[in-house]
């Protein structure tokens, strides 16, 4: 007998996400409550969040900071679903992660995220619009929705005029406006940062971060950002100092 065909993969739907979302504990759009994660390599068992309770409000724009080793992109991780915890419970949106599969929190992070990395990520034999639109075709939005969307992106980031350029033929602080447009072409909730300026000189960093602050602002965007540069942790509404795992205070810097 001739096989079945394939079922059609049908493209994410917000509705969906949002009828089912169940209350936080404080209202928060990303919470954690008493999150560990601990590392085993055989009888070796290295604790790298020891009890971790955060609460970053809608349209909130938060640095996390500390020395290297301190659990920031642990926490981060956790925090957005790519790594999972050992207990405790995070909710994103009103959800908890744990009544989440991983295919649930693949599609989830497709919807409701956006991610900025330190090393771009960009796939080098794609032009900057590929790029940007990758995140579109991959949950299966149209391809003609997704190209246009893309170009709003870059438009959006002071970057409209180089569509068609792969990154080798970008600066650094091209390139990583370039991240910045992928990780909203999807309207995300949340914008996660791992060390977003980590890879730029100080006039770029500058450059960065007063886009990001004006994403922000402009869309009332909520931000988390790792970082170890006070000059990125200044330009935020809220720093989040961490060490040795733990949360050591929370503090409204000087710049805010």
């Amino acid at each position: 007998m001739p096989s079945s065909p394939p079922p059609k993969v049908r493209p994410i739907r917000r509705a969906e996400y949002a009828a089912r979302q169940s209350a936080t504990p404080d209202g928060g759009i990303v919470v954690s409550r008493n999150i560990t994660k601990v590392y085993e390599s055989g009888d070796i068992k290295v604790p790298a969040l020891r009890g971790v309770d955060i609460s970053v409000q809608k349209g909130e724009m938060v640095a996390i900071m500390g020395p290297s080793g301190c659990g920031k992109t642990t926490l981060l991780n956790v925090l957005s679903g790519i790594d999972e915890m050992t207990s405790g419970e995070v909710w994103i949106a009103g959800r908890p992660l744990s009544s989440m599969s991983d295919n649930e929190k693949t599609d989830f992070r497709a919807l409701k995220m956006g991610f900025i990395f330190q090393s771009y990520n960009l796939l080098p034999v794609l032009k900057a619009v590929e790029n940007v639109e990758l995140p579109l075709l991959v949950r299966g939005d149209n391809p003609k929705t997704s190209r246009t969307r893309a170009k709003e992106a870059l438009a959006a980031v002071g970057l409209g005029d180089k569509v068609d350029k792969k990154p080798a033929e970008l600066s650094g602080g091209e390139q990583q406006r370039v991240a910045i447009a992928r990780s909203l072409v999807n309207e995300p909730d949340i914008v996660f940062g791992d060390e977003p300026t980590g890879n730029l000189d100080s006039e770029t960093t500058l450059e960065v971060i007063d886009l990001m602050k004006r994403i922000h602002r402009e869309k009332g965007l909520t931000f988390i950002l790792v970082t170890h540069d006070g000059t990125v942790g200044n330009s935020t509404e809220r720093v989040i100092l961490m060490r040795n795992g733990l949360i050591l205070k929370s503090f409204r810097p000087t710049g805010a």
